[in-house]
């Protein structure tokens, strides 16, 4: 390994041409000892959340440079622009520069497209901190991981709030048409009809659309009990905006992890009194340095995932430090070696120290900010914990949780 170095952070713009540099590492440098690529949305779609994401996963970085380790550990961001083929373009600059490992994506659509096209066939490691889609269980669990929870217990938690704590009988889904929208509908219609729900109807929407008042027309049109929608916030802010103008009969709302965003009532412009929403919870032992951390450095209180994206970029740097070799498959056989149980326990504020011991090839265990990190063969977390949030016109506040 390589003594006193500094950390180098890289922020790329859309055109993924580096904009702030710390340090005068060039791409692909062999005296880098840790590479590490943030592959999330700071555009789009998914912008307003993916900004707060793409922070979190750099602050790793950020952090052990203000420690002054003795190792050089460079940081990357890249744009998807929450669109797959962005992200499959800035993954393979990532891979080309370098990178053997991450952070990302984001959107389930784009961490697929991205896995099938550029993790997989590259053998680069990506562990997505917010890519809840069930169907991501199935795919490689070695090259493939997140340190978020699969939807398929989700779609179990809005099923339950629906019927058994509201007691609100019949539904109607109205879901953002990709993958994590798909996979969603199709879990909650199936939990929701197994406990004596009935759905009236399924309605697929396009992202960013004029209006919304066609597909809202169906969705609601037998009048149900509950409206669910699946989307992120740029589509979710007009939804609701004609939601509110046009169709508002007091209809209880639930919404997905994708809307947990506290700028959304005064985007709508409305406190949002009927909505509930549900999200996985990051809550890991770790959590309060974590936050603290990200306040220091942003000057805001971190948002949905950004717990699970500090955690993806730690998992990537003590893995690579412990295999000594920056090569996906090298990272890869290391990623359970340092999160899973066993050996002495790092957790965000002795990040620094679990440095020294991966590089040794000592056994450590990584506790995170958002969970304990455990990683199953699927690639998928072990543990599964979820929130449950209303709004007013501050934003939201977690009032229950939910452990499966």
């Amino acid at each position: 390994m390589n003594l006193n170095r500094r950390t180098v952070l890289k922020a790329t713009g859309a055109a993924g041409v580096a904009t702030l540099a710390a340090g005068c590492l060039g791409d692909g440098d062999d005296d880098t000892d840790a590479r590490v690529g943030v592959l999330q949305p700071a555009t789009g779609d998914l912008g307003d959340l993916g900004g707060p994401i793409q922070d979190a996963g750099a602050l790793p970085g950020i952090q052990l440079e203000d420690a002054d380790v003795a190792y050089e550990i460079d940081i990357r961001r890249e744009d998807t622009e929450t669109e797959p083929d962005v992200g499959i373009e800035r993954a393979q600059a990532l891979v080309d520069a370098g990178y053997p490992s991450i952070t990302g994506a984001a959107s389930s659509g784009v961490t697929i497209a991205v896995a099938d096209d550029i993790f997989f066939p590259e053998e680069v490691v990506g562990i997505s901190p917010a890519s809840t889609s069930p169907a991501i269980t199935e795919m490689d669990g070695d090259y493939l991981l997140r340190t978020c929870p699969s939807d398929a217990g989700q779609t179990q938690v809005l099923a339950d709030i629906a019927y058994n704590e509201e007691g609100l009988t019949t539904a109607s889904t109205f879901y953002l048409n990709n993958d994590y929208g798909e996979g969603v509908n199709d879990g909650f219609v199936e939990n929701f009809e197994e406990i004596g729900g009935e759905i009236y109807e399924e309605v697929a929407f396009e992202a960013e659309q004029p209006s919304y008042d066609s597909e809202l027309q169906v969705a609601l049109g037998d009048d149900p009990d509950v409206m669910v929608i699946v989307g992120y916030p740029d589509s979710g802010e007009q939804i609701l905006r004609d939601y509110y103008e046009d169709f508002d009969n007091g209809t209880t709302i639930l919404v997905t992890d994708g809307l947990q965003s506290n700028a959304l009532p005064g985007d709508v412009d409305n406190p949002l009194e009927n909505v509930i929403g549900t999200a996985p919870r990051g809550a890991g032992p770790g959590r309060d340095t974590f936050d603290n951390l990200f306040e220091d450095e942003f000057g805001s209180s971190p948002g949905v995932f950004t717990a699970q994206a500090y955690d993806a970029t730690a998992v990537h740097i003590l893995a690579q430090l412990r295999a000594d070799e920056l090569t996906g498959p090298a990272v890869s056989e290391q990623i359970r070696e340092v999160a899973n149980p066993g050996g002495e326990v790092i957790e965000p504020d002795s990040l620094a120290d679990g440095l020294e011991l991966a590089a040794n090839g000592e056994e450590i265990e990584y506790r995170g900010a958002s969970s304990d990190v455990v990683f199953d063969d699927n690639g998928d977390l072990d543990a599964i914990e979820y929130e449950v949030f209303s709004f007013d016109m501050d934003g939201y506040t977690v009032f229950d949780e939910y452990e499966l």
